[in-house]
């Protein structure tokens, strides 16, 4: 009598007593090259000779294939940050979500494939009991802890090491690195030149690989490469602000200062991201990333918007890439006027004289 199963999500009808062996020779499939679960449960190759499929049975049959049919990443070089390596050149922040369920959603739509976190004593837990952490799959993510709300370099340095304690017990391969913020003042949340210059020196000289908020003055973000910041990352505008790129000529004075020498020195536009459109303009100035976070989580549909800055940041980055037409005065038609039947017009080149 046959039964039924299901076998990589179709239904399938097969003789009793049929073991796995026998599924996949009547599939002309290589046992060597395939791996086979039975109702979510790995059976080992060494068992499919006496594993007898049941009535009811959800079959999954995998093996291994290339990387796909050419997704975005394969148009670009990867983003590299010290001794970091992705994808992904947009990278988002943990807070301000409703809820952790939210954020969960938001990471998994914007394609980041790392995340900043703060420090903090309060809060390790919300009023269900729940941990961030609790909510990050620290085997996807590379954290990335930051030193925000820190208005001293003494501050920053401090909560940069705990940061990098509490990664190191998780095994991620975030305790390498830091996102620094050293601030000057709660009202405008602008970074400390002086505090933050000599904060990257220090953590540099202990281990750590700095990735640096700064302001967009060329000639600061010059010394905090040379201090040696993995990455500079000057403010589009103010944190949380959602103006976007306000002052696109000093971005492209420090992507020249800094990759003048360096091209494949990274620049990441840090704070004041508000939409989408503002993610596409500072890669096309030619950014190598863009790192936000109120922009999607403060969003009336994060989810929405975090799909849209997914998709920004590559649109950006391939028009960058691509080199844009020249703006011209007049314009330029798309179709040849030679061979018309008649324009009514003349087209002959004019003459000022």
């Amino acid at each position: 009598m046959p039964m039924r199963i299901q076998l990589n999500g179709e239904p399938k009808l097969l003789e009793e007593r049929t073991t796995i062996m026998g599924l996949l020779k009547g599939l002309a499939l290589d046992p060597r090259r395939v791996a086979v679960e039975v109702n979510r449960e790995l059976i080992p190759r060494t068992q499919h000779a006496q594993s007898q499929l049941q009535e009811g049975d959800e079959v999954e049959i995998v093996t291994l294939v290339g990387g796909g049919a050419g997704s975005e990443a394969d148009l670009d070089a990867p983003l590299r940050v010290g001794s970091f390596t992705f994808h992904s050149r947009l990278i988002t922040g943990s807070g301000k979500y409703p809820n952790f369920e939210v954020m969960q959603k938001c990471l998994d739509a914007s394609g980041c494939e790392v995340l900043t976190v703060a420090v903090r004593r309060e809060r390790l837990i919300d009023a269900q009991g729940r941990n961030l952490l609790d909510y990050i799959d620290t085997q996807r993510y590379t954290i990335l802890p930051n030193t925000a709300g820190c208005y001293s370099a003494e501050d920053a340095m401090r909560h940069a090491r705990l940061g990098r304690e509490i990664l190191s017990g998780l095994n991620n391969p975030g305790a390498k690195w830091v996102k620094l913020e050293c601030l000057a003042d709660p009202k405008t949340l602008l970074p400390d030149p002086i505090g933050t210059l000599e904060a990257t020196a220090a953590l540099v000289k202990e281990g750590f690989e700095v990735m640096v908020y700064s302001n967009d003055d060329p000639i600061v973000a010059k010394k905090l490469k040379d201090a040696g910041a993995s990455c500079v990352m000057p403010a589009g505008s103010p944190i949380g602000s959602g103006q976007g790129v306000l002052n696109p000529n000093n971005i492209r004075i420090i992507l020249e200062y800094l990759k003048g020498d360096d091209p494949q020195y990274p620049v990441i536009i840090d704070a004041g991201v508000g939409t989408a459109s503002d993610v596409a303009i500072a890669m096309e100035l030619g950014c190598d990333g863009v790192l936000l976070n109120t922009g999607i989580a403060s969003a009336k549909h994060p989810v929405r918007m975090a799909h849209a800055m997914k998709h920004a940041c590559i649109a950006g980055r391939l028009a960058f890439l691509s080199g844009r037409i020249p703006k011209k005065l007049y314009a330029t038609a798309s179709s040849p006027l030679e061979g018309m039947i008649s324009t009514g017009l003349d087209l002959s080149p004019k003459s000022n004289g």
